[in-house]
C-alpha cells in the first residue's frame, strides 16, 4: 500500500472516486450542521486517510486497514491522541453516515485521553497582563474573554445585542456543541465595553475586523502573546488560559462548582472538577509532615 502523497488532480481518473467521497462527506457534514472548524478538520483527516489508502477502492476498506493506518500515525508520525481521535471520528463519519456501513463493525479502540492539568494564571498575573495592554480595543477583547470565561470562537461570534446591561449578563450563542448559555457581565467590563463602543462603533459583531465581520483569531493570539511578554510571565499562555483562569478564580473565590459548570458551558461536572486540582484553596493550608518532623528538632 502506497504512503506517497496522492495528487487529487481532477484529470486523474483514479482520483474521481476519492474526490466524490470527499465532496459527499462535506455535503453531509453541512446538512447535519457541523461547525465550519469541524468540517475543515474532518475533510483534512479523511483526505489524509485517502492518501494512505491509494489506490485501494473505498468499498474494499476493512477494519484491519483502518487499524493499520492509525498504527502508522502513532508509530511513524508520532501524532497526538487528539489527532488520532479526530482521524477516527472522520473515518467513522464517512463509513457510517455517508457509506451507510454498520456502526458496530468500525468500533475502533480509542486512545486514552491524557489527564493534563490546565495552565492557570494567578489573579495577580492576570492583572499584570491586562495592565500591559494599552490599546482600548485589545484590552476590551482580553478582558471580555477572561471576565466571561469565553472560548476564542465564542468571543469572535459575540454580537452587540448579546451584551445585556439590564440583566448584567452576556448571552453565548452556539457555543461548543451548538449550545447557548448565559454568563456573567462584570460592572467593570460593562464600563470598559461602553468606552470601547463609543470609540469604535461596531455595527454587528461586538469586536469587528478592519473591514467589518468578526475579528480574527490570529490577531487575538498576537495581542495576548505581546501582553504576556510585556508582563514578564514565563508560563506557556494561550487564549484558552484566560478561560481556565476564570474558572479557577471563581472556585478560589468560593463559587459553587455547579454554577461554574453552567457559566462555562461544560457538559459534564467532571470537566469543571479539574479546577479543583489547580485552585489555591485550603490545600495550601495543609502542613507537610516534613515540617512536623522539623519541629521535633531532627532536621
Amino acid at each position: 500500500m502506497s504512503l506517497e502523497v496522492f495528487n487529487f488532480n481532477p484529470m486523474n481518473p483514479q482520483a474521481k472516486p476519492y474526490q466524490e467521497a470527499l465532496a459527499t462527506m462535506e455535503k453531509k457534514l453541512i446538512v447535519q450542521r457541523y461547525s465550519e472548524s469541524t468540517i475543515n478538520i474532518y475533510r483534512y483527516m479523511f483526505r489524509e486517510f485517502l492518501k494512505y489508502l491509494y489506490p485501494m477502492p473505498l468499498h474494499k476498506v476493512t477494519l484491519e486497514d483502518i487499524t493499520r493506518y492509525h498504527h502508522f500515525l502513532v508509530v511513524k508520525r508520532n501524532v497526538s491522541r487528539s489527532y488520532q481521535n479526530q482521524s477516527i471520528n472522520s473515518i467513522k463519519f464517512y463509513l457510517e453516515q455517508v457509506a451507510g456501513m454498520d456502526r458496530t463493525v468500525y468500533e475502533l479502540e480509542r486512545p486514552k485521553k491524557e489527564q493534563k492539568l490546565p495552565t492557570v494564571l494567578s489573579q495577580e498575573e492576570i492583572g499584570r497582563l491586562l495592565s500591559r495592554v494599552n490599546n482600548l480595543k485589545h484590552k476590551a477583547i482580553l478582558v471580555t474573554i477572561y471576565s466571561c470565561g469565553l472560548r476564542i470562537s465564542e468571543l469572535l461570534n459575540l454580537q452587540i445585542g448579546d451584551v445585556d446591561s439590564d440583566r448584567m449578563e452576556v448571552r453565548i450563542r452556539g457555543g461548543k456543541g451548538k449550545k447557548d448559555r448565559i454568563t456573567i457581565l462584570s460592572p467593570l467590563l460593562l464600563k470598559l465595553l461602553r468606552m470601547y463602543f463609543k470609540a469604535y462603533r461596531p455595527v454587528k459583531y461586538l469586536f469587528e475586523g478592519p473591514n467589518g465581520g468578526p475579528y480574527s483569531a490570529s490577531s487575538i493570539r498576537k495581542i495576548l502573546e505581546r501582553a504576556v511578554k510585556r508582563a514578564g510571565i514565563q508560563k506557556s499562555v494561550v487564549v484558552h488560559t484566560l478561560r481556565h483562569s476564570f474558572g479557577t478564580h471563581l472556585l478560589e473565590n468560593g463559587t459553587n462548582l455547579r454554577y461554574i459548570q453552567v457559566l462555562m458551558g461544560h457538559g459534564s461536572p467532571k470537566t469543571t472538577e479539574i479546577y479543583t486540582h489547580v485552585a489555591q484553596g485550603d490545600i495550601h493550608k495543609v502542613v507537610s509532615p516534613l515540617d512536623h518532623l522539623n519541629a521535633t528538632g531532627y532536621i
